[in-house]
């Protein structure tokens, strides 16, 4: 186990299922904490609070401990550190420019933490032949403010799958079931309204994951509206939070039948490191 005041990442127990809440953190370093421009509340709305509930229904998991407005786990490393307004959303992010020494010490972290991953992967692909790996997030759905009407729903679905980084046709039955069985849970009387790839399509981790394990690792992004939360005041609805607990819990057995079945079909290529 990796486990610092960054990063929590725990990638030794014995199952292929991985799932990751790489926003879930909040907390900034001592000196991004003092030139910050942003309020508790205004960087609380963009992160993906709660995530890292969710990322324990797996033994293992990547859970982010620092606030995206530290170090951005989703971007390129280039795009890792938000500097300018154009970087999240127009916000006004720092009183004061941010130094070369102190980007230079936080892009140390993101490597870091990289390699962790890396390497940890790399281990269980090398046991099981094949992982899936849930990427876990959120997103904002009332950017017009607390009062005005929430964003139109034929574009944002309460849960959107992300899979266009991935070679979709291979990983088919992995998603397919993945997709099929989150689709079967209803909360409240009806099922949640889940689509792919209409609001995002995944980011730079999954980008990264396919990058490097190809037909070993398949990475689905999960980003659920915060219909679990008010996301202006950052109010929790436990019941809600409870129940996407719940339902992707109910997922794993699924993956599990489905990546079994693809680690006995291994091509030559697969890329086992």
């Amino acid at each position: 186990m990796y486990m610092n005041e960054y990063c929590v990442i725990d990638l030794d127990s014995p199952t292929p299922i991985v799932a990751a809440a790489i926003h879930n953190g909040h907390k900034l370093s001592e000196h991004q904490a003092r030139i910050t421009a942003l309020s508790e509340k205004e960087r609380f709305r963009e992160e993906d609070p709660f995530t890292g509930i969710w990322a324990k229904i797996s033994e293992n998991h990547i859970v982010g401990q620092r606030s995206r407005f530290e170090f951005d786990l989703n971007r390129a490393p280039e795009k890792a550190i938000y500097i300018l307004p154009s970087d999240a959303w127009g916000l006004n992010l720092w009183k004061k420019p941010l130094s070369d020494r102190v980007i230079e010490k936080t892009l140390q972290q993101y490597t870091s933490i990289y390699q962790e991953i890396y390497e940890g992967l790399s281990k269980l692909i090398q046991k099981f032949g094949k992982i899936v790996i849930l990427d876990l997030h959120s997103y904002c759905h009332r950017r017009g403010g607390p009062e005005a009407p929430p964003d139109d729903p034929e574009l944002n679905p309460e849960i959107n799958i992300g899979t266009g980084t991935m070679d979709r046709d291979y990983w088919a039955p992995v998603v397919d079931k993945f997709i099929g069985d989150l689709r079967s849970y209803e909360f409240q009387g009806k099922p949640w309204d889940i689509r792919e790839n209409v609001k995002f399509r995944g980011g730079y981790f999954p980008t990264w994951v396919h990058s490097n394990f190809k037909e070993t690792a398949c990475c689905i992004s999960v980003e659920m509206k915060k219909f679990f939360m008010d996301e202006w005041s950052g109010k929790p609805d436990w019941d809600t939070i409870d129940a996407v607990s719940e339902a992707l819990n109910q997922t794993l057995p699924g993956l599990m039948v489905e990546i079994t079945k693809r680690k006995t079909n291994l091509k030559q290529d697969d890329n086992i490191p």
